[in-house]
């Protein structure tokens, strides 16, 4: 081992010592009779085009991509202009054979909406006596779903399980 040990610091002296050997004196050059030619073009590169095959694209920026449904300006008026996440549901009604729902805003408002309404992020599939069903709109671009169902329970029902 000392014997390994003992060879490597020998090489590291020799190398070094050769490194600080002056360089020889170069030969004065000879004038050129012409300048170069330019270089040539380098060749065009080969155009590249990713297939997705259901899978995310790695050059898109995820920042920007997919539709952005958080307003940025004025929001819709009335239920239209509230997210999925914002409301909660008071009650559900019957009117004229078909069931009808009261959901309250974070402001404390209350709207009437019925099977079909949007929101800002969802679309109402159907109001049963135990809440609503909302096919909501996903945001998120590393999601390969883009559309999920939401239960919305009645608010009774909610406070019932607490």
């Amino acid at each position: 081992m000392r014997a390994a040990v003992l060879t490597l610091v020998v090489l590291a002296v020799a190398s070094g010592a050769s490194a600080q050997t002056p360089p020889a004196p170069a030969a004065p050059a000879a004038p050129s009779p012409a300048p170069a030619a330019p270089a040539p073009a380098p060749a065009p590169a080969e155009s590249y085009s990713y297939e997705a095959q259901g899978r995310r694209d790695p050059f898109q920026n995820l920042l920007g991509s997919g539709p952005d449904t958080r307003a940025t300006g004025k929001r819709a008026e009335g239920a239209a202009g509230l997210t999925v996440a914002e409301i909660t549901v008071s009650g559900v009604l019957e009117s004229r054979g078909s069931l009808i729902a009261m959901i309250q805003a974070p402001d404390k408002k209350s709207y009437i909406v019925r099977a079909g309404d949007r929101f800002l992020d969802g679309l109402i599939r159907s109001i049963t006596p135990q809440g609503l069903t909302i096919v909501q709109d996903v945001n998120d671009p590393l999601s390969m779903v883009k559309q999920r169902e939401i239960q919305k329970p009645l608010h009774s029902l909610e406070s019932a399980k607490e």
